[in-house]
């Protein structure tokens, strides 16, 4: 999907909202579980509830990879559910990969070409060449950790050398890669008050913004900071959406959970211009 194409869609839908499926069959509704594909289905009955008010979805993969290969079954087939009935969606592989180049390479082949997702989240620490081999595809992107919502962030992130600090580092040092065109950054929504400062080094790009809801991270603040002329931001609800009820009427819950943070998200590109 192009920039362009994201962009067009946070307009007709009024919407930057990402939600995430971080799925626990523990979770889910128990009417759902003795099925054949729990997790499937209850992906589906969550996206065919909110696609009208998201422009993305995000499948955590540690949440399929717990079940093994049943897992990834069903994280291929809510992928090709998505390709095959809601084209106008951006869909994030959230897997944080990164490796030497050639494992890179591959990691980068299994998102974009064996499931075709549209973007897919890598870890920096390794740096250019780790990350490159995700930069490669064109229309795909590598959206990459940059200032995370955990309490660990600041073990590093915030680390100071040559009076930068190190994700201000990561930042600039990824606008010199091959194909940073087709970088976007997570930046958490717990760490709005930075998105500013951000936003000076990064005017144009993309921001994946998990953080809000459970995690206590403010819409407004993060809105207010971050937009840019494209909108340039994907905000991540994941439980606060998809647990919004544990009962059978799960998926009507989850749509009006959705529709009453794409009401906010209207306002807030209305101020900007923007629709």
């Amino acid at each position: 999907m192009t920039r362009e194409k994201l962009f067009e869609q946070i307009q007709t839908k009024k919407s930057f909202l990402c939600v995430g499926l971080d799925i626990d069959i523990e979770k889910i509704p128990s009417h759902l579980r003795n099925l054949e594909d729990p997790i499937f289905a209850f992906a589906k009955e969550i996206i065919d509830a909110t696609h009208s008010y998201v422009v993305a979805y995000k499948p955590n993969l540690a949440f399929f990879e717990f079940y093994g290969v049943q897992g990834l079954i069903s994280f291929g087939k809510i992928i090709r559910y998505l390709n095959q009935n809601y084209q106008d969606h951006f869909i994030i592989a959230d897997a944080k990969r990164s490796d030497i180049g050639n494992t890179s390479s591959r990691y980068a082949k299994a998102f974009f070409e064996t499931y075709n997702v549209d973007a897919v989240t890598v870890a920096p620490y390794m740096g250019r060449d780790a990350i490159e081999p995700f930069l490669a595809f064109e229309n795909k992107y590598a959206i990459l950790l940059t200032l995370t919502s955990n309490p660990g962030a600041f073990d590093f992130q915030f680390s100071e050398s040559d009076g930068q600090k190190l994700y201000e580092k990561v930042l600039k040092t990824s606008q010199d890669w091959n194909g940073s065109e087709r970088l976007m950054y997570v930046v958490g929504a717990t760490k709005a008050t930075f998105i500013a400062s951000i936003r000076k080094i990064i005017p144009n790009a993309f921001l994946l913004v998990p953080g809000i809801g459970s995690q206590g991270g403010s819409l407004d603040a993060v809105s207010k900071a971050g937009m840019n002329h494209q909108c340039g931001l994907l905000v991540n609800s994941s439980r606060g959406i998809i647990y919004k009820s544990k009962n059978s009427d799960f998926a009507e819950a989850a749509m009006t959970e959705a529709k009453n943070i794409q009401e906010e998200m209207a306002i807030y590109l209305s101020q900007k211009g923007l629709i």
